[in-house]
């Protein structure tokens, strides 16, 4: 199959490079030229595992090109997947800007039927606004659909080649047709696609995340009621995960989610929620508790260093918001260095693949580590921001001798607190005993 997709972030590159692995010639399309250019030299724009294997071996199989010219794309393509960015406005609500500025182009340049495919992430309603646009210059037969992503990052590639279920939003028989012969590649192992209306599509996305949101929220609220009545999260995160009703995955506690997703689309539910006068109290209550948790541990080394941290100097272990990934966006680590610096402390941060994101951000505001030890050296403490495995069995004889003193703040319960007290270590993390 010919496909199209127009935008090559996240979403774009890793559904265009997947696609074309299956065998389909598919043509990538980007208003940035030099991007575009470096990605056709078989550089690749983003950090996830896996992708650049499939991305360099389609490209030189001639299956994956890359354009700036969105009539040719259209031209050659049967599908087109819009994967566009849908940034949140100060009130929450998606910018669909990008979505319906293609949507109007394309209304100039179908010439017979071809799909349109809504992959960005968008509120409820954007499939019949994408197709009254369009419309509004083609007169001809088309369909646009929705067909929400569902990738983890660090995760994306797996996601995508064997994925849970596929959603599809379509009344449409032809476009239900053509999409059942393009994912069933992808469904040979049994798993579902399921095609409903695509206003309950676009909702679905919407409420996967959201739901994903407050589960993660709801723990780190026990994590803090443990903490003041000395129970520990993590036997009761084993307790209630073995409930199958339950199950295992997004209880670990932590210092808040972070990302493209979670905080976007529980904004823009709770935006939509508004729109139709219903008022979503658990989705303001998941929002509120989140940005609280973001810093929970500067509220630790505050209140372990008796409120001021002038002159102090501290290493941070992780900038990314989640691992496996570069991406920076609404990363807890963000706001741990900016309320850190305003407290007059400073920062020596070590990030596998994050820091140049964060260098074009902050600047010279921190200092930035070559290793994980590097950024120990003559430390007051160090900081835990993101669950890196590198980070997981460090070597704490080095650590000691690096560190001013043996003071860790673990916003990720990467160690057993019994392990720390046997070693000597002063050591605070989520929702567990301090070991002191």
């Amino acid at each position: 199959m010919n496909i199209a997709v127009v935008g090559t972030g996240y979403v774009g590159l890793v559904t265009g490079t997947c696609f074309a692995e299956m065998g389909n010639h598919v043509i990538c399309v980007d208003i940035d030229k030099s991007k575009v250019e470096r990605m056709r030299q078989g550089e690749i724009p983003i950090y996830e595992p896996h992708l650049d294997v499939l991305f360099e071996r389609n490209i030189k199989q001639n299956r994956l090109s890359f354009t700036t010219d969105l009539a040719e794309a259209v031209k050659k393509a049967s599908v087109i997947f819009l994967a566009l960015p849908t940034p949140p406005g100060e009130d929450g609500s998606a910018d669909l800007s990008y979505v319906l500025g293609v949507a109007d182009q394309l209304g100039s340049l179908l010439t017979e039927y071809k799909i349109v495919i809504n992959k960005s992430t968008v509120p409820v309603g954007t499939a019949e606004k994408v197709h009254d646009a369009i419309a509004k210059k083609y007169k001809g037969a088309f369909d646009v659909i929705s067909n929400p992503e569902f990738l983890r990052e660090g995760f994306a590639v797996d996601d995508f080649m064997k994925p849970d279920r596929v959603v599809i939003g379509t009344r449409s028989e032809r476009a239900k047709q053509v999409m059942q012969d393009l994912y069933a590649p992808f469904l040979r192992q049994g798993n579902p696609i399921y095609f409903m209306d695509e206003r309950s599509a676009e909702l679905t996305k919407y409420a996967a995340n959201s739901f994903l949101a407050t589960k993660i929220t709801f723990m780190n609220e026990i994590a803090n009621l443990c903490e003041k009545v000395g129970a520990n999260v993590d036997a009761v995160r084993i307790g209630i995960g073995a409930d199958n009703r339950i199950g295992k995955r997004f209880l670990f506690a932590g210092i808040g989610y972070g990302g493209s997703c979670f905080p976007k689309d529980v904004q823009a539910l709770e935006h939509t929620s508004k729109q139709y006068d219903y008022d979503f109290r658990i989705l303001q209550s998941v929002m509120e508790v989140n940005d609280a948790q973001k810093l929970v541990l500067v509220e630790k080394v505050k209140k372990y260093f008796k409120g001021n941290l002038k002159g102090k100097h501290f290493a941070l272990w992780g900038l990314a918001f989640k691992p496996d990934t570069d991406d920076i966006r609404e990363a807890p680590a963000l706001y741990i260095i900016d309320e850190l610096l305003k407290a007059g402390a400073t920062v020596k941060a070590f990030d596998p693949e994050a820091m140049n994101n964060v260098k074009k951000l902050l600047g010279d505001k921190i200092v930035f580590a070559t290793d994980e030890y590097d950024a120990l050296k003559d430390a007051d403490a160090l900081l835990i921001a993101t669950e890196w495995s590198l980070f997981r069995t460090p070597d704490f004889g080095r650590i000691d001798t690096l560190l001013k003193e043996k003071i860790i703040f673990d916003g990720r319960n990467l160690y057993d607190p019994a392990k720390m007290k046997e070693m000597g270590y002063y050591y605070n993390s989520i929702g567990r005993e301090v070991i002191s």
